[in-house]
């Protein structure tokens, strides 16, 4: 079966931007320019974060995300400041087939749960970053990196999937942005905790780093630069694999 690669654009009003471990935000151009190239190499599906500041009014901000859903060929995910199911329920007239949640699920859980309930959870993302705590170990954060959760990732998975979670997002801090890749002990923990499909990203930087991450029990990956980069400058430039390249990937 051919494995799913997922390109994320990171977008911050109304830009698009890299970071590294969350931190520096590069500005590398206009998100809706780099979903028009993602639509000509005919990519699996695409995943659109906001990692902006929280707008005053959900509605404003939902008129750039619908802009970009409109010109999609390919299937979409949105996540950032969701908080409510109204606010998905819009997400998904805007054209968007999945909602990531991540802060408001440990904030909310229950807002999972329902969430589930009425869009289905094959709609429902939920979105775990993990970084290494202090005392050893692995934790949960949310905001964007910026609170700890005290969470075990591994327990906190296990929770989404009872919750209703259809699909887990699993993303290590450190490795966010350095392409040097992707944490495969924390996706093969993850992995072999639920039965629901896993999505590996963070640090991808070459096409091995996705095979790598597949054979460590992701079901998909999904990347950032690796797919805005190019070269050890990291020039920019919107990329992605041949169909037979990402077919070669389930050898």
């Amino acid at each position: 079966m051919r494995p799913r690669i997922i390109p994320t654009l990171t977008v911050s009003l109304e830009g698009l931007y890299r970071t590294i471990a969350f931190r520096k935000p590069s500005y590398v151009g206009d998100p809706l320019n780099a979903l028009r190239i993602f639509n000509e190499k005919e990519v699996d599906e695409l995943c659109v974060l906001d990692i902006g500041p929280p707008a005053k009014d959900f509605s404003d901000r939902l008129l750039f995300f619908s802009d970009l859903a409109k010109e999609a060929f390919m299937p979409l995910s949105l996540g950032g400041h969701l908080t409510s199911l109204s606010q998905m329920e819009a997400v998904f007239r805007a054209g968007y087939e999945k909602v990531v949640l991540n802060t408001a699920a440990v904030d909310t859980p229950d807002l999972v749960r329902e969430a589930s309930s009425v869009f289905g959870r094959q709609s429902v993302v939920v979105s775990i970053d993990v970084d290494s705590s202090w005392l050893g170990g692995e934790r949960v954060r949310t905001n964007r990196g910026q609170k700890a959760t005290g969470l075990d990732p591994v327990e906190w998975a296990k929770r989404c999937e009872a919750l209703g979670a259809g699909e887990l997002l699993i993303r290590s801090i450190p490795r966010d942005g350095h392409m040097k890749g992707v944490d495969l002990g924390l996706v093969k923990r993850v992995s072999a905790a639920v039965t629901v499909p896993v999505v590996a990203v963070g640090g991808a930087g070459c096409f091995e780093h996705l095979r790598e991450a597949l054979q460590a029990g992701a079901h998909a990956v999904a990347a950032g630069s690796l797919f805005v980069y190019q070269g050890p400058r990291r020039a920019v430039l919107i990329n992605y694999p041949e169909s037979q390249e990402i077919e070669s990937l389930a050898a």
